[in-house]
């Protein structure tokens, strides 16, 4: 196994670029939008010295508050360069959220596009940032000149020329690789949203080794549809393709199905990435047999198990036949596992893999702590040096989650075999309790997969007087399928134990989710109690 490799982000684009300075960076297909690894470095380069003339210290927070454009990718390695921690900022937020997070994260500096989907990012900023408890300086839109009370992207570059190449070397120099380079906040499913503190070591070796489990050489190049201010595409997207000098695609500013299937077609991407619910509304597209995806080999999963029926598809359909699984957490920076490139389909599908090169996983006793024996579940823990820094400002809440002995607790269920294959079963606190038996809705949720007129399905726990809880199913049909509630219970019976069939059954045509595609099955259950009229 090759060891952790002791640099920053700067280091490691500017080697790129000495390696593979005519290979396409980044590639934006909808956007005609094209940079060699050379132009990217140089405009880096250029973008840091912009940020040296704003007077930018090293460790001064800057937030990104934007959809999937360029000048996500290059202020990420020139924050990076001048040792400014870039603070990720979801474009879906609200005003009351987006000013937590300006005040919570201690940000300086924001740099915003204007729209995602249909509403004015920028809109939103106006209704928080005369907060009097921002420190807000500088506010910098992207794309658009339209907004002469801020700064714009390009009056950057022109700063840019009054700051020597020297003293941006300089900055360089007194950077460190343990340095705390990215805070992203968590989704905040429980209380307010935390700050994980990620370093350039922790992102920039997670992002290595993910690319080696799909096996990748700098003949690959990868389709990233999910969003930039998530792990999953700044450091599964972006800093994949860096380590390994290969094109960066993305599609569309936010996800859409056709465009995804475009740029792979037009830019013969080889890997693919994607949560379940994105490689769905590919596949389920009317001209999806007009796109050649020949050229695809190899990808990431992750966000929710995948089911077998959709793995099958994957691998007919889409040529992934090497397709891995990832699973972690953002705290994590954010892979704890991952499946093989090479690893049979039942592992593919059942499992998420071994723990990723350089980092341990325990499976431990929710009540006693202890570790679990093989196959027992418990609580997935994981200890390397992908683990963050601590959430920003929030001391109790780390030690919640990081233990004296530095051990990462994820608060999700799981097995380990004698192997070292690891399969979740559920969150702990997604774990239904029904009259003392306890139920892992991720078990019911495979099972309700295997029937051929499910498209996906959810389980959740619902309050019940004589039980404590009671099992609920969501499901989403397959286009054109029918099924009632009856016909599920009965084809349930005989094949899980009776305990386990669940007692309500709804059918829906959408889940709520997040905005990169993850289901909120705290907001399914809040929908279900209010539905079903029961409560805690």
């Amino acid at each position: 196994m090759e060891g952790l490799q002791n640099k920053t982000l700067g280091q490691l684009l500017d080697s790129t670029a000495l390696k593979h300075p005519n290979k396409d960076a980044i590639v934006f297909p909808d956007q005609t939008f094209k940079l060699s690894y050379k132009e990217f470095k140089d405009l880096t380069d250029e973008i840091a010295r912009g940020l040296l003339a704003l007077h930018i210290k090293k460790d001064e927070h800057i937030g990104i508050f934007a959809v999937n454009c360029p000048e996500w990718v290059i202020l990420q390695f020139a924050a990076a360069k001048i040792g400014a921690v870039l603070v990720n900022i979801n474009p879906a937020l609200k005003s009351h959220e987006l000013k937590y997070i300006l005040e919570q994260g201690d940000i300086t500096t924001l740099f915003l596009t204007e729209y995602f989907k249909t509403y004015n990012m920028i809109q939103v900023l106006k209704d928080v940032e005369n907060d009097k408890h921002l420190i807000l300086k500088k506010t910098i839109v992207i794309g658009t000149d339209k907004y002469t009370e801020y700064m714009r992207w390009d009056d950057l570059l022109k700063l840019a020329k009054n700051i020597p190449d020297d003293d941006l070397r300089e900055r360089e120099n007194t950077l460190d690789a343990k340095d705390i380079i990215n805070i992203q906040y968590t989704s905040g499913t429980t209380g307010f949203p935390k700050g994980a503190q990620l370093t350039h070591y922790g992102i920039l070796n997670n992002a290595f080794y993910c690319g080696k489990n799909m096996n990748l050489s700098d003949n690959d190049s990868i389709c990233i549809p999910v969003p930039l201010y998530h792990c999953f595409g700044c450091v599964l997207g972006t800093l994949v393709c860096v380590n390994y000098g290969i094109p960066m695609v993305f599609p569309s500013s936010v996800f859409d199905p056709k465009k995804t299937l475009e740029a792979i077609h037009k830019e013969k991407c080889t890997a693919l990435y994607g949560v379940p619910t994105m490689f769905i509304a590919e596949l389920s597209l009317e001209e999806f047999n007009n796109y050649n995806l020949s050229s695809l080999r190899t990808g990431v999963i992750a966000g929710a198990p995948c089911p077998m029926e959709l793995m099958k598809q994957l691998i007919e359909k889409m040529n992934l036949t090497e397709i891995t699984i990832g699973y972690g957490f953002t705290e994590a920076s954010p892979l704890i596992t991952q499946t093989r490139y090479n690893d049979p389909i039942e592992i593919k599908v059942g499992t998420v893999g071994i723990p990723i090169q350089h980092v341990k996983v325990k499976i431990i006793d929710p009540e006693s702590k202890k570790e679990a024996s093989a196959n027992t579940p418990g609580e997935l823990c994981a200890y390397g040096y992908n683990a963050m820094k601590g959430y920003y400002k929030m001391p109790e809440k780390t030690k919640e989650v990081i233990d004296k002995e530095v051990w990462m607790h994820t608060g999700d269920l799981a097995t380990m075999d004698k192997n070292g294959v690891c399969k979740i079963v559920g969150r702990i606190k997604d774990m239904v309790i029904r009259g003392g038996e306890n139920i892992y809705p991720a078990e019911i949720e495979d099972f309700l997969m295997t029937n051929i007129k499910v498209e996906m399905v959810q389980v959740v726990g619902v309050p019940d007087e004589k039980y404590g809880e009671q099992l609920a199913a969501v499901i989403k049909l397959k286009e054109g399928e029918t099924w009632s509630e009856e016909e599920v219970k009965e084809w349930c019976k005989g094949k899980i134990a009776n305990f386990k069939i669940p007692y309500y059954v709804k059918f829906t045509n959408e889940f709520p989710l997040t905005a990169n595609g993850k289901i909120q099955k705290y907001k399914l259950r809040e929908q279900l109690e209010k539905e079903l009229k029961v409560s805690a």
